[in-house]
């Protein structure tokens, strides 16, 4: 079958927006632009990690656009190319693909992790990077790269386990089951895969896997032999960023507000040295405990979306000054999570034993650096911590906004397109408060520990079954090891739910200041973006033979799902390249709500007790993309629109103090901030090529 290529480029119309920063920057004390400078610096440097996590040709890639935009700038390049017969066409297409490569990290899509290729050709392509000064340095990448950067053949198109997709967080020769033979070893010690990746080596029969941790160290920390299968446990990968990251963690650390800051920068630079991630557990314990700073900062290895197993985290790392407005919002938010706890629908007994109250802010991103910037965040990702000593929300305020700037919202009725337009952002909030301190931080895993002993007693009873739980997490399980590939998703969804959910509470809306009628069209809009994301939206993130593609696209395309078998909700085809996406706003506070509380209490029992097989069933039950819905896929993506790309700012010390460099909402602006953003940036290029080399013949 001929591949549509049209899905697989980024369209010249491309919208690129700022993400505006300069008034909540501006009210920061000089110290605090000094620390949020030198972690935006480190959260830059560490940045690049995340793309030798994505493919095997992204570090290359990357050093031969930055390579190109900094020996010409993107405006002076433009005009040269356009004066040597480019059309404006060719010329922006490169571009397009160019500032898709620096926003998601390489060539694979952050959000949805198909690859994206050049709209336009290889030749042409090859003859414009000619025009470039640079191109006798240029040419030998260009060569590594050139039929590689086009290859859309099955296995090279998306991200995945082979032979259906490409990994560069497994050795190409790892299967599935390789990679739960390195789990059981790794629960064995006590030890969780976040900041690591996995290597196969086969000969003479015999098998070694290598867990390589991430550290600017190089070092065997640990080796066994089990039934002919060696275990060996290194530290070092990506080891010359992970040894910049440190030093620039250091110089942060003279300027932190006070001594748990610093106690938790030493924490992460122990970490990043020596690959430890008891290290970086610990970083993360002080960082709770690091209440209402000024300046929000978390960095590392983190969220495990694509991993394709589900337990190794890719690396990003943000700074983002405090937005006290709202922040007072979702502190009073707080005040109230153990009543509003109450009103979920699993009962006590699924619950956590107390709350722990984290801190909540409302955050304007200076920087956000990895293969995309979400609208909230709950960290830590670690179990143990989550459970019993704490988490943080944060919501990225600015990101909110420019998210929906140039947006189209066709499968709508112009009425419901008219309540979008006015509520979506008000609507959002709300909802990404809800998802990350209540939805996130909510619900407990039933355990037992190595002496044996259970943390939920005899008489509880499991609401679904009417019986005793029959199962629970064993010494050394946690969530993501449990539920692998599913859990991201899963979470995802059961945050939404609650999210849906608790929005229909009078009190929670009172919260963020709506009442009456207004309160009544956020709810509105709240369950209708929802809905419009998954069932009017979601499909685009959907590839046949491949299954899903986003966990969070997935999830609200079950939920969808859901409102839709209770007759809440609607997707109809009024015409042949036509969809209608409806809500019934009356039966909201009733059926709807009733249907997403039968759902949500099976998706935290499930989790609670650990019972894949029933959650795999319940999920699958909702997320199968059979007729008609096979059929609308063709009329989504038809209209499927471009993600935004966020121009980020930059910060440049100038007599010992910080200025705040802006640019402009253009593509040229984009890459021209790409250029400025390293200082150093042959040494840089140097170590991304040495690394591309080292690793690349895993992957190949």
């Amino acid at each position: 079958m001929e591949i549509d290529k049209s899905q697989y480029v980024l369209p010249n119309d491309q919208p690129v927006v700022v993400l505006e920063v300069q008034s909540a920057f501006n009210g920061l004390l000089e110290k605090e632009k000094l620390y949020s400078h030198y972690i935006s610096k480190a959260s830059w440097t560490g940045g690049l990690v995340t793309l030798l996590q994505t493919s095997p040709e992204s570090g290359y890639l990357f050093v031969l656009l930055h390579k190109l935009f900094n020996a010409q700038n993107p405006a002076d390049f433009k005009k040269l190319a356009l004066l040597q017969g480019f059309t404006e066409d060719e010329v922006t297409a490169f571009f397009v693909y160019a500032a898709g490569v620096f926003s998601n990290a390489g060539n694979y899509k952050g959000f949805g992790d198909s690859k994206f290729i050049p709209n336009i050709e290889a030749d042409r392509l090859e003859a414009l990077l000619k025009v470039s000064g640079k191109w006798s340095e240029l040419e030998p990448i260009w060569l590594k790269l050139k039929d590689v950067l086009y290859d859309l053949s099955d296995g090279k198109n998306c991200l995945g386990y082979r032979p259906k997709g490409i990994t560069t967080y497994l050795s190409r020769n790892c299967t599935p089951e390789d990679n739960e033979k390195v789990q059981n070893w790794l629960k064995s010690h006590k030890l969780e895969a976040y900041n690591s990746r996995l290597f196969k080596y086969e000969a003479d029969n015999k098998i070694t896997y290598e867990i390589r941790l991430a550290g600017e160290q190089i070092s065997e920390l640990k080796k066994e032999t089990v039934d002919n299968i060696t275990y060996l446990l290194t530290t070092g990968d990506y080891f010359p960023i992970m040894g910049k990251v440190a030093t620039l963690l250091e110089q942060a650390k003279e300027h932190a507000a006070n001594e748990t800051e610093k106690e938790m920068l030493s924490c992460y630079v122990k970490s990043f040295r020596t690959g430890s991630l008891d290290e970086h557990k610990n970083g993360s314990r002080f960082w709770i405990k690091d209440k209402g700073p000024a300046i929000e900062t978390y960095i590392g290895f983190i969220e495990t979306y694509r991993d394709p197993a589900g337990i190794r985290g890719e690396f990003e790392g943000f700074v983002a000054a405090v937005n006290r407005e709202m922040s007072a919002k979702f502190t009073t938010l707080v005040s109230n999570a153990e009543h509003f706890l109450t009103l979920l629908p699993w009962g006590k007994g699924f619950e956590k034993d107390k709350f722990l109250k984290p801190d909540f802010t409302s955050l304007d991103v200076v920087t956000f650096a990895g293969s995309g910037i979400p609208a909230g965040i709950n960290i830590p990702n670690y179990d143990d911590i989550r459970q019993t000593e704490g988490f943080k929300n944060v919501s990225l305020g600015n990101v909110i906004p420019a998210s929906y700037q140039m947006s189209k919202t066709p499968f709508l009725t112009q009425e419901d397109a008219d309540i979008l337009q006015k509520w979506r952002v008000t609507a959002f909030e709300l909802q990404v408060g809800l998802h990350e301190l209540l939805g996130h931080g909510s619900g407990k895993l039933l355990t037992k520990n190595a002496e044996g002993e259970f943390n939920f007693t005899p008489d509880l009873v499991d609401p679904v079954t009417g019986d005793a739980p029959a199962s629970w997490y064993e010494p050394g399980d946690t969530y993501d090891t449990r539920f692998g590939p599913l859990s991201s998703t899963y979470e995802e969804c059961r945050a939404e739910a609650v999210g849906l959910y608790l929005s229909l509470n009078e009190e929670v809306l009172k919260i963020f200041g709506h009442e009456g009628q207004n309160a009544d069209d956020v709810v509105y809009a709240n369950w209708l973006s929802l809905v419009y994301a998954g069932a009017g939206r979601g499909l685009e993130l959907y590839e046949p033979g491949r299954g899903w593609l986003q966990a969070h696209a997935q999830a609200r395309f079950v939920l969808a799902r859901v409102l839709i078998k209770a007759g809440v909700a609607k997707v109809t085809q009024p015409e042949k390249d036509d969809l209608l996406v409806t809500l019934d706003r009356s039966l909201l506070k009733t059926e709807g709500k009733k249907a997403i509380g039968n759902f949500l209490t099976k998706l935290q029992i499930y989790k609670a007790t650990g019972n894949v097989e029933a959650a795999k069933a319940l999920y699958n039950e909702f997320d199968e993309v059979s007729e008609p819905w096979t059929s609308w896929r063709s009329i989504v993506l038809a209209n499927k629109q471009p993600r935004k790309i966020f121009v980020q700012c930059n910060t440049v010390l100038e007599n010992d103090s910080v200025k705040l460099v802006t640019y402009e909402p253009s593509l040229e602006g984009f890459l021209q901030s790409w250029v400025d953003r390293f200082s150093n940036s042959q040494e840089l290029h140097s170590d991304l090529l040495e690394l591309c080399k080292h690793n690349n013949h895993h992957f190949q």
